[in-house]
């Protein structure tokens, strides 16, 4: 599978991702991961819905994603895989999912997290995971569209006295 982006955001599919980023990268499928997501109807219906013509959203629980990611058959799939936490990038990696580098775009406000910028809050399980996830040498940056700048992750914990 040709990852374009590895994305986290609470909201895994909406308009920024399915318009903005999936067109931007040239993207053929946006691959929502979420174990809560795929075991919701309702969820996976709406998400189903956002791509449109020209991208094809499927929406699948994280062991069947690396299971897809590791399949001849999508070799040569362009695709934007999008999950709701760190927690589920570090999951993927552990499975053999491979990415030079992952995109925090939003993760909303939950009781317990701190803002670290304009649209990403982390609790501390959430910095655990992003610890992790550099250890293992991926590049890490906040960028909401592609349009707009980015910053590096781990700078921007540690700014915050998160690190």
């Amino acid at each position: 599978m040709d990852i374009k982006l590895l994305r986290i955001d609470s909201r895994l599919v909406h308009g920024q991702v399915a318009n903005n980023w999936a067109g931007a990268l040239g993207a053929e499928a946006i691959l929502a991961v979420s174990d809560g997501a795929a075991n919701d109807e309702l969820r996976k219906t709406l998400m189903l819905q956002t791509g449109g013509g020209k991208v094809k959203v499927h929406v699948l629980g994280v062991e069947k994603a690396a299971r897809v990611y590791k399949n001849a058959k999508y070799e040569s799939l362009k695709a934007v895989i999008v999950v709701e936490t760190p927690a589920d990038i570090v999951r993927l990696l552990d499975l053999g999912v491979q990415a030079p580098e992952v995109n925090v775009g939003g993760m909303t406000f939950k009781q317990g997290t701190s803002q670290l910028s304009q649209a990403v809050y982390v609790s501390p399980e959430d910095v655990e995971a992003f610890k992790e996830i550099d250890s293992r040498g991926i590049k890490q940056y906040i960028q909401q569209v592609p349009s707009s700048s980015s910053s590096d992750l781990m700078a921007a914990l540690k700014a915050k006295g998160m690190l």
